[in-house]
């Protein structure tokens, strides 16, 4: 049975999700809404320990929770890249946006562009854009 197959019934800890929870989560997100979710959720989930699930999670097209997925992405590149990279390790983030050009579709390519743009740039951060949503909403390049 796959991930897609299996029934969520809640996280045990919402606050510090564990990757499967999140993954079976994210595949019935009606389960548990969002917006029964702790504040700010989508900052809590956004760290080294669930990024590599949330990458899983914003590449699959199927994914249903796959725009909340890419906005955690947003927010761990803009956190890693405006503590210069004491919140994540640079190599990490290099390696996902790496991947993301070689496999991803439109959406995570312009994840990836907008992630490099930042990195050479961070004086174009916006938080309403990197942290609220904005660049998954409006699937704009930064320029």
């Amino acid at each position: 049975m796959s991930v897609q197959e299996s029934t969520f019934h809640g996280f045990a800890n919402p606050v510090d999700p564990t990757p499967a929870e999140l993954r079976a989560w994210a595949y019935k997100p009606d389960s548990v809404p969002l917006a029964s979710m702790p504040p700010d959720w989508d900052l809590l989930v956004s760290g080294d320990r669930l990024v590599l699930t949330l990458f899983e999670l914003a590449m699959d097209p199927t994914c249903p929770a796959r725009r909340f997925a890419l906005h955690c992405l947003y927010i761990y590149a803009a956190d890693g890249i405006r503590t210069n990279f004491r919140a994540h390790p640079k190599r990490r983030f290099r390696k996902l946006v790496e991947q993301a050009e070689r496999d991803g579709d439109e959406l995570m390519k312009v994840w990836a562009h907008n992630g490099r743009v930042l990195l050479a740039r961070p004086d174009l951060f916006v938080y309403r854009d990197w942290c609220e949503g904005g660049l998954v909403r409006e699937n704009r390049r930064l320029g």
